[in-house]
């Protein structure tokens, strides 16, 4: 599946919310990493280096994502197959 650029930032928005459904906390940071997943003091935390392109923050996301477990979940078919992608590009 092709994503054009401009279209990165809504799949992302998507992406946040679905993480909110799972009772994750999305996270933008600055710093020498490239994100992930983890858990806080049993507070599900996906944290993303804010200076990382759009398409890379999608990468991040949707593997964490897939970490959280969707697998039961309702998805728009475009956002399972941008996940699926997304997460093995990782």
């Amino acid at each position: 599946m092709k994503i054009k650029e401009k279209e990165f930032e809504k799949v992302l928005q998507e992406l946040k919310e679905l993480a909110h459904q799972l009772g994750a906390k999305v996270r933008f940071e600055k710093g020498d990493f490239k994100g992930g997943y983890c858990l806080l003091r049993e507070s599900k935390i996906i944290v993303i280096n804010k200076m990382a392109n759009h398409q890379r923050k999608v990468m991040i996301l949707s593997a964490a994502l897939k970490e959280l477990g969707i697998e039961e979940m309702y998805l728009s078919p475009k956002i399972r197959e941008v996940i699926d992608e997304m997460a093995e590009s990782k």
